[in-house]
């Protein structure tokens, strides 16, 4: 059998990678009775053509309504009827589908998730079904402002772009999907050398491989279809209706995952708003009482990267939450201390070592970093590498962002809410 191997960095994880390039890898677990087990696919809403737009998403949800062998209830049935549960979901980047059972019911599992991502029916009347369910789904979002206000943030970041388009997709374009649309993005999107078969917990990675073997082994691959490089290009849209809260959304061109200040961007993100602890928490929180919740995370992407803040405020107070939050983000680059950076590189390490003690996040970091480098870094790297940043980096990335290209979304009482120009004045003065 013709198929290469790596060598893999620890006994426990296992890597293998058909002729057809379907790669197999698995982590296993000592003393685990559970596992999680899936396929993750390497398309996801920046694949989409602008015709396109949420169809990634609306495949992911046909793929439950039913196979020629299971209908969408059989398909429930059988994960739930050992005790496990089976999901997916749609990123900008990737579409999974996952399932978690125990040990004995892997195979089963896997079973199940090849074929409804193989063979998924498309049946008109399921197809109807399923898009008033997300025309559902996007009316709620809609309805939920804190959830719908990063729609809004992504699409002012990266205008006119495949990245900035929502992953649920507009109303006009998921009413009019057919069956030939998503027989189309299969045909683009879904061959074995754009999938990745990932399972960690307490598996057997030979019969595993042996089982995607003859699951996937006769697919012949599609190719990666190119990509428009995402461009930051920053912009505001602002929304003004008679709500309680005011919701603020910032996002400033940050560092991709190729960049080397992509970890001292996530270590300057969790001390700025990454906890109780944090700069903004405490600043605008607890001194001052401006907000309930505020918020600062970090993303990263193959060739972009964002720093996102995010709070709820009343109409009368957005003008000074925006305004100290702009001003505690320009002195960091000046006096952010060792103890925050220390701080925040321990809640760094501490989260990511605490959830991968769960088989579901080990299986879904194995994917994602294989998808990334193209090989599975070892725990150990990554916490050298948030051991390494300093607090010189963290106040470098700081004065970055200060003259980063940056987006803001407002929804609600903001018509107090300083505009963009003058934020970003105030940030580089």
């Amino acid at each position: 059998m013709n198929r290469t191997r790596p060598v893999p960095r620890a006994e426990a994880l296992r890597l293998d990678t058909l002729p057809n390039g379907l790669r197999v890898v698995t982590e296993h677990m000592p003393g685990l009775l559970s596992a999680s087990v899936g396929v993750w696919v390497t398309a996801g809403g920046r694949h989409e053509r602008a015709e396109q737009n949420g169809i990634a998403h609306f495949l992911e949800h046909m793929a439950f309504k039913g196979t020629p062998r299971r209908t969408a209830l059989r398909i429930a049935e059988e994960i739930e009827d050992v005790g496990g549960y089976i999901n997916a979901y749609t990123s900008k980047e990737m579409t999974a589908y996952y399932a978690r059972v125990l040990s004995g019911d892997v195979g089963l599992a896997l079973d199940v998730i090849a074929d409804i991502v193989l063979n998924p029916v498309f049946a008109p009347k399921d197809i109807e079904t399923e898009r008033h369910v997300i025309l559902q789904e996007i009316g709620q979002a809609l309805d939920t402002p804190d959830d719908i206000i990063f729609d809004w943030l992504q699409e002012a970041a990266y205008a006119g772009q495949p990245f900035g388009r929502t992953i649920l997709g507009p109303e006009e374009r998921v009413a009019g999907f057919g069956q030939a649309d998503l027989r189309r993005f299969v045909a683009e999107h879904y061959g074995p050398d754009q999938m990745i078969v990932a399972a960690a917990g307490g598996v057997d990675h030979d019969r595993i491989l042996a089982q995607a073997e003859a699951l996937f082994g006769d697919l012949a691959p599609v190719g990666a279809m190119p990509l428009p490089p995402a461009r930051f290009t920053g912009g505001e849209r602002r929304e003004v209706r008679d709500l309680e809260q005011a919701h603020v959304a910032l996002a400033f061109d940050a560092p991709g995952y190729r960049d080397p200040d992509v970890w001292a961007a996530q270590v300057y993100a969790t001390a700025m708003g990454g906890g109780m602890s944090s700069r903004l928490f405490q600043r605008i929180r607890e001194e001052r009482g401006l907000c309930y919740t505020i918020f600062a995370q970090s993303g990263a992407y193959e060739d972009t990267g964002q720093i996102t803040v995010y709070a709820g405020t009343s109409g009368e107070e957005v003008a000074d939450l925006l305004h100290l939050t702009a001003d505690e983000m320009r002195r960091a680059g000046d006096d952010m201390t060792e103890a925050e950076v220390a701080r925040a590189r321990a809640q760094m390490k501490a989260g990511m070592l605490m959830g991968l003690e769960s088989p579901s996040s080990r299986a879904e970091r194995l994917a994602r970093l294989l998808a990334i480098w193209g090989r599975i870094p070892d725990v150990a790297e990554a916490v050298e590498r948030i051991d390494a940043v300093g607090t010189a980096d963290v106040r470098r990335v700081a004065g970055r962002l200060t003259r980063a290209r940056s987006a803001m979304a407002l929804y609600g009482p903001v018509a107090a809410a300083p505009d963009l120009e003058a934020l970003r004045g105030r940030l580089a003065a």
